[in-house]
């Protein structure tokens, strides 16, 4: 039997998941989905092409590969359509050629649930999460509290009726909040996206991957946000709802741990993160700006400025060991190009002590990350294509971060594009 590999971020999101998903789809035959919603935003470019996907996993754009929205997935049914119209338009209809499929199990996001999320954050202020109002926490409340609705619900005679206690009881709460708002728009598109998901097919998420490696096929379970937004191991509060690590592909697909092969291990070659909370390495200043501005850091799915810092060791080693992560993969080497020097952080000084993993209270008191100094190789690597045209400097930085990380950096990514990826020795 065949295991399930594992492709995930090891920062706070953003490092590029969608691109290497799509770089790597040829080698599977299942590429599947398995927590978060339309917070994400995989992008994709080829052919000149530039694709942003949401809910869909990032193999569609292979003819061999299947697609799975698992069932740790929360779905919005207005983005999911809106997201196939638009691949539909631009040449690609995975729904017409039977190469998606969602789970049943999978959670509905309600457009009542974007506005429990929008009004939470308005109540918060200066303290708010930094929520993307996608309705993404809202809904994983619901499923934890068992009120939510799921894919499979909406072929059940009673679902009319399912939704509106919901929709009640979130009209309630709403009640205690200082918010206006009017349902009849999204309301009614809803239930439009509704119809429209029905005529793609629904299945047993568990039974259908595990039929996969009982055929001997070749699985690969695609992560969202990044491992320092789990909800059990991430920055608390200023997280996402769902488990982001190795553990959440199990829970999130309904595979068993020994059945996990590979893990990737997604990070840039420095770090963005977006919204609140910590970040210990953050550069608030010219050259923060700089790579923000060379690294185009803005969401693909909200527009938001990233903000941007120089590596963190210490958060990384933690992700690969929450992880257990088998094979690292770098991306946007390029942005760096333009440095004479560049800095990764080793340790951090706190509370007086030097340490060289995140602890607990990084919320309450901030760590002063100590820095390490490294020659930039001040070459375009945009157009190489071959290993041996890797610059010295930037093959003496990746064996620094493999020496430190003690994991092997097997891909690098110095550009945005497909071809733009080196497969390393």
């Amino acid at each position: 039997m065949t295991q399930v590999d594992v492709l995930l971020g090891l920062q706070w999101g953003d490092e590029g998941k969608g691109k290497i998903v799509d770089v790597l789809s040829p080698q599977y035959d299942l590429i599947a989905r398995f927590q978060g919603g339309p917070n994400a935003g995989h992008t994709l470019e080829f052919d000149g092409k530039k694709f942003v996907l949401n809910t869909i996993p990032s193999g569609i754009f292979n003819e061999k590969t299947m697609n799975l929205i698992g069932n740790g997935v929360v779905i919005d049914p207005i983005i999911l359509k809106r997201e196939l119209d638009n691949l539909k338009t631009a040449g690609h209809d995975p729904v017409a050629k039977g190469k998606l499929v969602i789970a049943r199990k999978a959670h509905l996001i309600l457009p009542t649930h974007q506005l429990l999320d929008a009004a939470n954050e308005q109540k918060m202020g200066k303290d708010k999460i930094g929520s993307t109002l996608k309705g993404i926490g809202p809904t994983y409340m619901d499923k934890t509290g068992r009120n939510g609705l799921r894919v499979g619900d909406t072929t059940l005679p009673d679902f009319k009726e399912r939704y509106n206690r919901l929709v009640e009881k979130h009209k309630e709460i709403l009640s205690h909040y200082e918010f206006e708002y009017d349902l009849t728009e999204k309301e009614a598109a809803f239930f439009e996206a509704i119809e429209f998901i029905k005529n793609i097919p629904h299945v047993d998420s568990e039974h259908y991957v595990n039929g996969f490696l009982k055929e001997g096929k070749t699985v690969l379970a695609e992560g969202a946000q990044g491992t320092l937004l789990d909800v059990d191991f991430g920055s608390y509060p200023f997280v996402t709802s769902s488990n982001t690590t190795t553990a959440g592909a199990c829970t999130g697909l309904g595979i068993a741990p020994n059945k996990v092969g590979h893990v990737y291990g997604i990070f840039k070659a420095y770090c963005t993160r977006v919204g609140g909370g910590p970040f210990p390495t953050e550069l608030d200043d010219e050259v923060g700006e700089t790579l923000r501005k060379v690294g185009h850091e803005f969401g693909a799915t909200t527009g938001r400025a990233r903000r941007c810092g120089w590596i963190d060791l210490p958060a990384l080693k933690y992700a690969i060991m929450l992880n257990g992560v088998t094979e690292l993969i770098m991306m946007k080497a390029d942005v760096l190009d333009g440095f004479d020097t560049i800095y990764a952080c080793t340790h951090y000084e706190h509370n007086g002590e030097t340490i060289d993993y995140m602890p607990y209270d990084i919320i309450t008191v901030k760590p002063t990350p100590v820095l390490k100094e490294i020659q930039g190789w001040k070459t375009d690597v945009t157009k190489i294509t071959k290993t041996d045209e890797i610059p010295a400097k930037l093959a003496e930085y990746i064996a620094f971060l493999e020496q430190e990380l003690e994991v092997p950096v097997k891909y690098l990514s110095v550009g945005p594009d497909r071809t733009q990826t080196l497969i390393l020795d």
